[in-house]
């Protein structure tokens, strides 16, 4: 990351915190730039893009000083305690940011924006994304990135377009996305379940199901996993792998929360792949904005051209403005700044979230079991005592304005269901998460 936006996003939070207050002096450039380590340069950029947002304003001759609100309704304020919705908190969507990049994408591409594009994708924004993957420890060509209207264009096309192991069925865990369990029934498509839980996945059955079944892929989210908020190991990665290639079946590897991942050695099952079995997909929409419908497809060559003709005929390109607003954002530096912001600002909600249900589970085993994974994730779950009834307690909870979701849907309608209550707090803030865990548990005491 640039240094200045290091020094941004510091600045920027000890405004938002209240640690800077209206009207407070920001300390002096020589100040900033000795504890930084960095040139005087490098602070006024940082501080000119404070200004820019109307954070701080500058005073000739005296300094920079936090910006006096005159309206506080910008401070959104809910009674509603949200664990259910899992989109990221609108009140760290990059608004002035991305309509910066929009603007500077229009202007730089001008007409090419609003004319037909490729089926492929943006050709500057896939080396840009090339170069990003990376990363993730994805190293791969630009032939075999696609850019898609989010994750769920790039599984519709994986789920129609026929593969080399002539195979039709797909396999998907349980639970699971709860909106590709629903594409797949609601087109009849040919699905197996295969349970997994906090302890992981039965590699046993993995391998049964792999050589008695025609599967045709195998869909996974190997970390933060949806609803579990579990990860595979690296053995489970690796091991998956072997199997896939030993039985002919790909993998489709959800990798839609990449950028929250804190552990540096943590990789993708895509990066112990060396048979082009796994099919690697990434989200942008999870980690700036629902809306923006940008997602990474990163296709073997075995699949790429069937990839490309079924996407053509499907919508013949992505938005172009999105993906050269993305583009510039990425390049600006500006989406590694708000990587960060997210990261950290998730990580201290989960924390939260998982020292309170330590806590209670501790006191409260026959309520509910809470299996402590060590890896803080915004989704998390708590398995209920057998005797309690899920939806007239989502149904009080709701009445004391706790919002939480079933997790039916995430299960095939076919498959056995577990007693799970799933939690999520990309929307809650931190200060009042210990406060809805208390209800839950209180209601629970209820019944």
């Amino acid at each position: 990351m640039y240094k200045y936006l290091i020094v941004f996003n510091d600045l920027e939070k000890l405004i938002q915190t209240g640690e800077l207050k209206e009207g407070d002096k920001l300390p002096s450039i020589r100040f900033l730039s000795a504890r930084y380590q960095c040139t005087k340069s490098t602070i006024i950029r940082a501080l000119q893009e404070l200004e820019k947002r109307h954070m701080i304003y500058s005073v000739s001759k005296s300094g920079y000083y936090v910006v006096k609100k005159t309206n506080e309704n910008h401070v959104r304020y809910s009674s509603v305690i949200d664990f259910a919705t899992s989109a990221p908190d609108p009140d760290v969507f990059p608004y002035l940011d991305f309509q910066h990049c929009m603007n500077k994408a229009i202007d730089t591409y001008k007409n090419d924006l609003f004319i037909y594009g490729t089926p492929k994708g943006l050709p500057s924004l896939i080396r840009v994304v090339q170069r990003q993957l990376t990363n993730y420890q994805v190293f791969t060509n630009e032939e075999n990135i696609f850019i898609t209207s989010g994750v769920q264009q790039a599984l519709s096309l994986l789920t129609s377009i026929p593969f080399p192991n002539k195979k039709k069925t797909i396999l998907i865990e349980q639970p699971s996305y709860h909106l590709f369990i629903e594409y797949l029934e609601t087109h009849g498509i040919p699905v197996s379940g295969i349970e997994r839980t906090a302890e992981g996945i039965d590699l046993n059955e993995l391998e049964h199901i792999f050589r008695t079944e025609d599967i045709k892929f195998f869909y996974t989210m190997s970390r933060f996993h949806n609803p579990l908020g579990t990860s595979y190991s690296k053995k489970e990665k690796e091991a998956i792998v072997r199997l896939a290639k030993k039985y002919d079946v790909f993998i489709v590897e959800d990798d839609y929360l990449a950028d929250l991942e804190r552990d540096a050695k943590a990789d993708p099952m895509y990066s112990y792949d060396d048979s082009s079995h796994v099919i690697y997909l990434k989200s942008y929409s999870k980690i700036i904005f629902p809306g923006l419908r940008v997602g990474v497809a990163v296709i073997p060559d075995c699949l790429a051209e069937n990839f490309f003709t079924y996407k053509k005929l499907l919508d013949i390109d992505s938005s172009m403005i999105s993906q050269a607003a993305l583009e510039v954002y990425i390049k600006s530096g500006m989406f590694d700044r708000h990587k960060q912001k997210i990261r950290d600002s998730y990580y201290e909600r989960s924390k939260r979230l998982v020292a309170s249900l330590k806590e209670w589970s501790s006191m409260n085993k026959q309520l509910f079991q809470y299996h402590d994974t060590n890896l803080p994730c915004v989704h998390t779950h708590i398995i209920l005592n057998k005797k309690v009834i899920v939806q007239p307690l989502i149904r009080k909870l709701l009445q004391n304005k706790i919002l939480l979701d079933s997790i039916e849907k995430n299960y095939l309608s076919s498959f056995p269901k577990e007693k799970i209550l799933k939690l999520n707090v990309s929307n809650v803030k931190t200060e009042r998460i210990e406060e809805g865990v208390y209800k839950i548990i209180d209601e629970l005491k209820r019944i």
